[in-house]
C-alpha cells in the first residue's frame, strides 16, 4: 500500500463541495486522514477566498487511476472538465505526494511543485504528516515548513461543520520505503 496525499480546495460554496468531495474520497479510499481546513485568499487571480485542506490515504491503485478517480470526484462536485487554471472553482483535487514516486508525466507531476511554494498545501501536510520526507528535496514536511516564508499569505483554521461519513484515523503513516 502506498501513502498518498491530496490537496483539496474550493472557493465556490466551499463547505458544500469539500464535504461532498470528502464523502466521495472516503468511499474510494477509506480510511482518510484529514488535516484542519484553512481559509485563505485566492492566489493567481482575484476571487472569493478558498478553503483548503490535505487528505491522506493508502492505496494499491496506480497514480493514473488515483488521478482519474480525483477527476471523477471533481466532476461530481460540478467542476467543468475545461475549467480555467486560475479561476474560481467548486473543487480542486491535486496529488501532492504518491509514496516516494517522482513523475514528470504530463498531467501527473509528482511531487507537486506547488507543495513547497504554497502555505495552503504545505501547512496542512505538516499537520498530518510532519515526518514524511519530500522525495526529491530529502527534507521532512516539518523542516520545509520551518524554512518556509509564507507570512504574506495568511491562513485561518476553520471548521467545515459536519464530518465526512468515513472514520478519521490518527496521524497518517509515512510512505513505506520503496513505494
Amino acid at each position: 500500500m502506498t501513502a498518498v496525499y491530496v490537496a483539496a480546495g474550493s472557493n465556490v460554496d466551499p463547505e458544500r463541495y469539500l464535504s461532498r468531495a470528502l464523502e466521495l474520497l472516503a468511499k474510494a479510499y477509506s480510511p482518510l486522514t484529514l488535516s484542519p481546513a484553512y481559509h485563505n485568499q485566492a492566489v493567481g487571480f482575484t476571487g472569493d477566498d478558498f478553503i483548503n485542506l490535505v487528505v491522506g490515504f493508502h492505496t494499491d491503485d496506480a497514480p493514473a487511476e488515483v488521478r482519474r478517480q480525483l477527476q471523477e470526484i471533481e466532476a461530481a462536485c460540478d467542476r467543468p472538465k475545461d475549467a480555467a487554471k486560475w479561476a474560481p472553482r467548486t473543487m480542486d483535487l491535486d496529488i501532492l505526494l504518491f509514496g516516494e514516486l517522482v513523475s514528470n508525466e504530463p498531467g501527473l507531476v509528482i511531487p507537486r511543485p506547488d507543495l513547497v511554494k504554497r502555505p495552503y498545501m504545505l501547512k496542512p501536510m505538516v499537520d498530518i504528516a510532519p515526518d514524511v520526507r519530500h522525495p526529491t528535496l530529502g527534507k521532512t514536511m516539518r523542516e520545509l515548513w520551518e524554512a518556509f516564508s509564507g507570512g504574506e499569505h495568511p491562513m485561518v483554521e476553520v471548521s467545515l461543520g459536519a464530518e465526512p461519513t468515513s472514520p478519521r484515523s490518527g496521524p497518517h503513516r509515512p510512505p513505506e520505503s520503496g513505494q
